[in-house]
């Protein structure tokens, strides 16, 4: 007997919003966490573990819609969840021969994860009500980094360095809280049938013994065919130059998500609160997120004016945050070990200064992100999913590489390839947005 979608959709929630409190601080801390581990064998680090996550998951998207045929979504949903929480688990005491073969698991797990995440909610809604479930499921999703970061937040507050006792309680919480998400995918069931279903593929939903053979054929065949969508996508002139504004959203991604919270916990002239404000500028991060991304999301539909004027807001609101950061902070505070830097900056580092960052890297990314998003749902009508995919994929490969050299490049470096992708971003989105949906009538100014 099947529940309503509703139910599903707030369980569904629910448990991303536990996993990814543990997933979100996790990435936040990763490499203050392994600079801080005193076995002297552990030679893993945060950033390239990071890396290998972005990396595989950038490949085990394209892969993962066969196995979730063959798994079912709520099977898919959990053996996903398992991993997430084993990353963490594996962050509470690291070792070097599990460290990087958990990041692996992890990254086809999270293919795995939001192939199924997108079916399961697509079968629980009807063309009533996507919109709606779809706007829950995101707002549940988009407080996991607020928790998980004000947790470190209060966890640390005092502390100059993070103990090994300090980091077992840490993150030791955040895999049970993870393990918690997990359980609650286990209450998934069914749904109900709905009046107006958006596709015929409730029957995924069942477990992985009723699948038949012919539709695991047909997921793989799909899959191929999705591959070949992807390329013809790539040969065309518009997409190559979004491909570079696609590129700077995984450069930014891998820099508010690992590099700067890190670059922020190594600034020794924050004195004790360093640490703890790694999980403040988290949240702030989140904030800004959400308020760039919420009213810019709502307020500009498919305008052309008002699009180029976000894209432009975000341009610039970028640039004041790097040029902050640049003379805030000490140059080598993302390479250095769990002594910190005593370098100094061309201000004297301010705590406020490094807090507004935060939130302006946010904003900023809400901004750019919203628009780039507006603009690929108006140009690729007829192949949006497939887009969405060429942009996680590139998305996410970036972010590896931009996680690759964040160990051994200085922050200015960082900042200036940061800038250089910024603008070439914004000016392939601007001629994208006159050449293309100017001539197909979205001027509606």
């Amino acid at each position: 007997m099947g529940v309503s979608g509703m139910v599903n959709v707030l369980i569904l929630g629910v448990s991303f919003l536990l996993i990814f409190t543990a997933f979100s601080t996790c990435g936040n801390l990763a490499q203050t966490v392994t600079n801080s581990v005193t076995n002297s064998t552990f030679t893993g680090s945060g950033y390239y573990s990071l890396a290998v996550i972005y990396g595989v998951f950038s490949v085990s998207q394209l892969m993962a819609p066969p196995w979730v045929a063959l798994l079912g979504p709520r099977i898919s949903l959990i053996l996903s969840g398992a991993f997430y929480s084993g990353y963490a688990a594996a962050l509470t005491t690291p070792r070097n021969w599990s460290f990087y073969p958990t990041s692996v698991l992890l990254g086809v797990a999270a293919g795995v994860l939001w192939t199924a995440q997108g079916l399961f909610l697509t079968a629980n809604s009807s063309s009533h009500n996507i919109h709606k479930n779809t706007g829950i499921f995101w707002a549940l999703l988009q407080c996991s980094s607020v928790f998980g970061n004000l947790y470190v937040y209060l966890a640390l507050d005092g502390k100059s360095s993070i103990s090994d006792k300090d980091r077992r309680t840490l993150l030791g919480t955040l895999s049970i809280i993870s393990l918690v998400g997990t359980a609650l995918l286990v209450f998934l069931q069914k749904p109900e049938s709905q009046e107006e279903p958006i596709n015929e593929g409730e029957d995924l939903l069942l477990e992985a013994e009723v699948i038949s053979k012919e539709t695991v054929a047909s997921s793989f065949k799909e899959a191929s065919t999705e591959l070949g969508v992807l390329w013809r996508l790539l040969c065309s002139k518009s997409t190559a130059l979004l491909c570079i504004s696609m590129i700077y959203t995984g450069l930014e991604l891998a820099f508010y998500s690992g590099v700067y919270g890190t670059s922020i916990g190594a600034t020794q002239a924050f004195g004790s609160s360093a640490k703890a404000l790694i999980g403040l500028s988290g949240m702030l991060i989140s904030f800004g997120e959400i308020a760039g991304g919420g009213i810019f999301g709502f307020l500009c539909k498919n305008s052309h004016f008002r699009r180029m004027s976000v894209l432009l807001l975000g341009l610039v609101v970028h640039l004041v945050a790097f040029s902050l950061i640049f003379l805030n902070l000490p140059g080598d505070a993302p390479v250095v070990g769990k002594d910190g830097t005593w370098t100094s900056p061309a201000f004297n580092p301010s705590v406020g200064i490094a807090l507004a960052c935060s939130l302006l890297l946010g904003f900023g990314d809400g901004c750019f992100n919203t628009q780039l998003y507006s603009l690929l749902s108006a140009l690729y009508r007829d192949n949006s999913p497939s887009v969405f995919v060429l942009f996680r994929f590139i998305q996410s490969l970036s972010a590896a590489v931009a996680l690759l050299y964040s160990g051994s490049l200085l922050l200015p470096w960082q900042l200036f390839i940061m800038t250089l992708a910024c603008f070439l971003g914004t000016l392939a989105l601007f001629h994208v947005e006159k050449t293309e949906l100017f001539l197909i009538g979205f001027w509606d100014i």
